[in-house]
């Protein structure tokens, strides 16, 4: 069963539990230019111009998250923090990895940007940079 939490809870997992990995589902563009959260580990489950799902994805969490932890393999327990613009993709991302047997998973409700206002503007109600959680840009 996916986790939801907001992003402070998020933060929260990332401060007090070392093995915790934020994984950023974002297209490489998204990551890159828009910003992303400080220490997230980048693993794209879509990119354009397709923006199909790409079938590699939980190899590519693998593969990733090894070479971004002290930890040898990826263990089935490990908390996986999934991230994108505002909840959605991260939410298919999160399924993929509990069909694979991952137990502890969350979703970040809000995403990184958040919701949009009604001006269609967004980081102005909810989402990571909205609650001022370290990130940068590239």
């Amino acid at each position: 069963m996916i986790k939801e939490i907001y992003p402070k809870e998020a933060q929260e997992i990332l401060e007090q539990q070392n093995q915790a990995v934020l994984i950023d589902v974002r297209s490489t563009m998204e990551f890159e230019y828009v910003g992303h959260p400080t220490n997230a580990v980048h693993v794209p489950i879509k990119e354009p111009p397709a923006w199909g799902i790409d079938e590699d994805f939980v190899n590519n969490v693998k593969s990733a998250i090894q070479q971004h932890s002290s930890e040898n393999e990826l263990a089935l327990g490990m908390p996986l923090l999934m991230l994108c613009r505002s909840g959605a993709r991260s939410a298919l991302a999160a399924e993929m990895l509990i069909k694979e047997g991952y137990t502890n998973v969350y979703n970040i409700l809000d995403g990184f940007e958040g919701d949009k206002d009604e001006s269609g503007h967004r980081n102005t109600i909810n989402g990571w940079r909205f609650h001022d959680l370290p990130w940068e840009q590239s």
